[in-house]
Order: structure tokens, then sequence, then C-alpha cells
């Protein structure tokens, strides 16, 4: 096994540029993706193959861009369970399935971006780092960096979960909070780095935190059996994932491990950022800066994407859409989900089951449809949730006789 890693592509203009050196965006600033060798890729990533290998994201070696597999930079990265939802596939007539992210390190999604991105970096020899961050990137990338003996600089918004907070400064991170929003946070990172030696790992500015996210496209699809579901509903922010994810079933298919049956693609954003639910409804090739975007499901508070012309592509391509949900579905999607399945899904995981139902209603979603719901993260991070306590008793108390229904 080894990486397959030929060079790097504008995503918009098709520019090639050299992998092996550190690279930012294209001279149209538009963001780079890595390429493969990909017949030599079909050559040894086979299912077979697959069957002998770790169970974690390192398993897809050859369409992985760490040339050095001694040198990467690991946290024990896991593949995350699949799981059937047998109440609220009855409840709604879907065959709802959630691919649970919460148990990677870091607790979210963004520890696979982090554990490709941080390795390559310092496979490159990148010795510091900076990104904004709305909470989880940075706490993944706090840890990984920590990990990796690299300095990682942090700007994020003060309003951010205080649980991504204490990650990103118990990790050793040089962090900072500002008064504003991520796009705020990322042009003070833009000012430090052109003044600064440190690398640029904001969302899509660099080639490799997609390649870590694209193996939850690997991953899902081995574990339906190389049989993709009908819908995929992902959490959209920076739409790093939902990219990531068309990459990997794209090169999936180029190798042979997938027919060209494609799921169709849902962005799910809430009622209170919403850009990409609205450059899809209008048509639009790109998104228009949301104003006074404000929303619990915090990871998905971007006003406006770097990747939006791509996020847009995908979603069209596989004949799918976008939604927006409010906040109050929100929260009552992630208690749902929690009390029927167990699944202690996050605000933006929530987010999902929110747009599937609404979809559902709509006629979108038919019936018996299998549709995969993407928990970017762990519920217990949001601490800062608004729920009522349980009631408090006295010492001598006794807890009141109920029947839980």
């Amino acid at each position: 096994m080894a990486s397959t890693l030929s060079h790097l592509e504008c995503s918009a203009c098709g520019e090639r540029y050299d992998a092996d050196v550190a690279q930012n965006l294209c001279r149209d600033g538009k963001p780079l993706l890595a390429r493969y060798d990909l017949a030599v890729a079909a050559k040894t990533l086979t299912r077979a193959a697959l069957r002998t290998r770790e169970p974690s994201l390192w398993r897809y070696e050859e369409l992985l861009p760490v040339r050095d597999y001694a040198r990467r930079v690991s946290l024990g990265e896991t593949m995350t369970p699949l799981l059937a939802t047998p109440r609220s596939s009855e409840r709604y007539g879907m065959e709802l399935f959630v691919k649970d992210e919460a148990l990677l390190p870091s607790g979210s999604f963004k520890a696979r971006g982090a554990a490709i991105g941080v390795s390559r970096a310092r496979e490159l020899g990148i010795r510091e780092c900076a990104m904004p961050t709305n909470g989880n990137a940075g706490a993944a990338w706090s840890a990984y960096a920590a990990r990796a003996g690299m300095i990682a600089h942090i700007v994020m918004p003060q309003s951010g979960p205080r649980a991504n907070q204490l990650e990103i400064v118990m990790a050793g991170a040089d962090a900072y909070r500002v008064d504003g929003l991520i796009g705020d946070a990322g042009k003070i990172v833009a000012r430090a780095v052109a003044s600064e030696s440190w690398f640029d790992v904001s969302t899509l500015k660099e080639p490799y935190r997609v390649e870590g996210k694209k193996t939850i496209g690997f991953e899902l699809a081995e574990q339906f059996g190389w049989n993709v579901p009908d819908v995929i509903i992902f959490p959209t922010g920076g739409g790093v994932g939902l990219i990531g994810i068309g990459k990997a079933l794209r090169e999936l298919h180029s190798v042979g491990l997938i027919g060209a049956k494609m799921p169709r693609i849902v962005a799910v954003q809430s009622t209170g950022c919403a850009p990409m639910v609205d450059a899809f409804e209008h048509g639009k090739d790109e998104s228009t800066f949301w104003n006074d975007a404000k929303t619990i499901a915090f990871g998905t508070t971007v006003p406006k994407p770097l990747g939006d012309f791509l996020i847009l592509d995908w979603i069209r391509e596989t004949r799918g859409t976008a939604i927006a949900v409010d906040d109050e579905m929100i929260l009552e999607k992630q208690r749902e989900l929690t009390s029927d399945e167990g699944i202690f899904v996050c605000p933006e995981g929530a987010a999902t089951l929110a747009g599937a139902v609404a979809l559902r209603k709509r006629g979108w979603i038919k019936d018996g449809e299998r549709v995969l719901l993407i928990n970017t993260g762990a519920g217990v991070k949001y601490a800062d949730v608004p729920y009522p306590p349980p009631p408090l008793l006295p010492r001598d108390g006794s807890v009141p006789i109920s029947v839980a229904r």
C-alpha cells in the first residue's frame, strides 16, 4: 500500500500544482483539490484487501495524501458506527440510519480533517498553523497539532461553545476570541499569516482537510455493502464534509468499488444562517453573504462558504436539495433522537433529522427510502444549549413514582 497522490488541481480552472510543496489557494482564489493515480490505486484498494486492514480511516491509504505512513499523526481514529434507528424509521416511514461521528478523537468529525491535515502539514515541514473556527475544528486541530509537536494559532467567536474553548486552551494552542462571527475571526487570521511564518489551514484554504473528511464517504459506502443509500443529509456550514463525501464517492466509482448510482445529497442549515439554501432555491452558482447569522447549531454558522460553488454543484449533480429548519425544530429532534434511539446527537446532527422529516412530509423522500443522517459531533459538548434541568429533590425526599413512556 502507498499513497497514489499525483498533484493538486484548482477546483474552478483546473490548473495543476505540485502536491509536494505547501500550497494554499489557486492563484484565482479558489480551493485546490488533491488528485490521485486512480488506475494504480485500483490495483490494491480492493474489497478483498480492505477486509484485512485496520478499522480506521487510514485503511484507505492509496487515496490519502500522506506519503510516509510511518509519520502519520494519529489519536486512534476509528471507523465510526452506522446505526439503524428503528423507532424513528417506523414513525416517519423511512429507513433511517445515523453515522455517528461523536466517537472520533475530540468528539467530532473534525478529527478526520485534522488527522490528515496535520499529518500532511508536518510531512511538508510546516511547524505552525493558523485557523479561524466555530469550535470543533479548532479543538481537533489543536489536539492533533499538540500530538505532532506543532503550534496551532486559533481564533474563534467569543460565543462559541465553552467546551470547545476549553479543549483548545487545554491543548496548548495560541488561542484568541473575537467579538464577532467566524468571518471576523478569518480576517484576523488572514492578517496574521500575511505577517508571520504561519501556514493558513482555514476551511478549504489548504487542500488536505477535505481529504480527511472524505473518509466518511469511504466508510459509509463500505458499511452499506458498497450499495450507497438513497439520500445523505449533511449539516452544512463550510461544507467540507459534504464536498469530501462527493469526492470520495466519485473516487470509489473510478476505482471500481461502487457502481454509478449516487445518493441524493441534502445540505441542511438553520433558518438563522442559510446561505446555501438561499443560493440553491434561487438557482445561483454561489451564495450571498448571510447577515445577522445566528443558530444553536453553531458549527453551521458560516455566512458565506468559500467552497459554496462546489457544494451547489454536488447537490445539483445528484438531484439533491437544500433545506433550512428552525432552531426550535432542531432542539425537538435532538431530544427525540436521543430519547428514541439513545444517540445523543449534537444540534447540527439533529438538524439532519429535522430536514429528513420535512422532506418526507413534502414527498421528496419516498416510502421506504434509505436515508443516512450524519451526526457530526457529540451532544454532550453543547452544554450551553438551553434545556430545563431535572427536578431537584430534597436530601431526605423520595423519588416520585412514575412510568416512563
